[in-house]
């Protein structure tokens, strides 16, 4: 492999640190509601990690632990409580949750001023309109980590497959921010390879292993895996690492590229709503 790599977990890490020296400037700690229903596995250890992360840093931990029974009004009922409380500075709802709930009406209740995932209808209209507001947490990690490596956005023409509300479409509003040209891939372009091929920066968030090999990747190109899979050999992303990393310039690992990275804009984020001053834009770690 000859691409660079960049490294998520020194940058997640240093971005921690920040958020640390930000919350001891505070007059009282920030604190950060995860609100899990049910007992999914892979969730559980997401929050715990969270959580982790919080207490380290000095954020208050007001995590909240529904039973999968729970009814629409019950959990609504939570949600609205935290968005009450001026002791929650945000609030974040882990995600998948039991099929008998409605997940986008749950996390609409949210308060803009408290969604630090960034997930709510208000949060997406005012990243859309290129307003002051809580970005989503992945999309964030990938834009400081291309900032990081110095990677130069202006002008550039960046590829984004994978058009999700969580990532897709985020990351490519605040690509197009930051004055890239933008395209945007799914399960219906044509050529997906050709397409990806004119990248200068190519954000693949597409959530099938493996999809991205070497002939869709311009020499030289900075590709960011978002992807995480585990399979019978190991963990993968969405690119095959070990045959791009022999055409790309730049690549993040999987593990250790972007998945550090969201919960450390977690983190960031809950500063800034506790600051009353949420981000308007993301850059790296100084």
């Amino acid at each position: 492999m000859t691409a660079r790599l960049l490294d998520g977990t020194d940058l997640a890490r240093r971005v921690r640190e920040e958020v640390a020296r930000d919350v001891a400037r505070l007059p009282e700690p920030p604190g950060l509601a995860t609100v899990l229903i049910g007992d999914d596995p892979a969730s559980a250890v997401y929050v715990r990690s969270k959580r982790k992360r919080c207490v380290e840093a000095g954020i208050r931990d007001l995590h909240r632990h529904l039973p999968a029974h729970v009814t629409q009004g019950e959990a609504a009922a939570v949600v609205d409580e935290l968005a009450a409380d001026p002791a929650v500075s945000g609030i974040l709802l882990q995600l998948p949750l039991p099929p008998h709930l409605d997940p986008a009406a749950l996390i609409n209740r949210i308060p803009a001023e408290k969604d630090v995932d960034g997930l709510t209808e208000a949060s997406a209209g005012r990243l859309a309109l290129g307003r002051p507001g809580l970005r989503p947490c992945t999309p964030q990690g990938v834009l400081a980590l291309l900032d990081d490596a110095g990677v130069a956005l202006q002008g550039a023409h960046a590829v984004v497959v994978g058009r999700s509300d969580l990532v897709g479409r985020p990351v490519a509003q605040l690509l197009l921010q930051r004055d890239a040209t933008v395209t945007v891939c799914h399960s219906r372009t044509r050529d997906l390879e050709a397409v990806c091929r004119t990248a200068d920066v190519l954000v693949v968030a597409a959530g099938v292993p493996r999809l991205i090999g070497p002939d869709a990747v311009a020499p030289g190109a900075t590709v960011i895996d978002v992807g995480i899979h585990r399979t019978g050999s190991g963990l993968c992303g969405d690119v095959d690492a070990d045959r791009v990393g022999h055409v790309a310039g730049a690549l993040t690992p999987v593990p250790g590229g972007v998945g550090p990275m969201t919960i450390a804009m977690l983190l960031r984020n809950t500063v800034a709503a506790a600051a009353a001053a949420p981000l308007a834009a993301v850059g790296g770690a100084r």
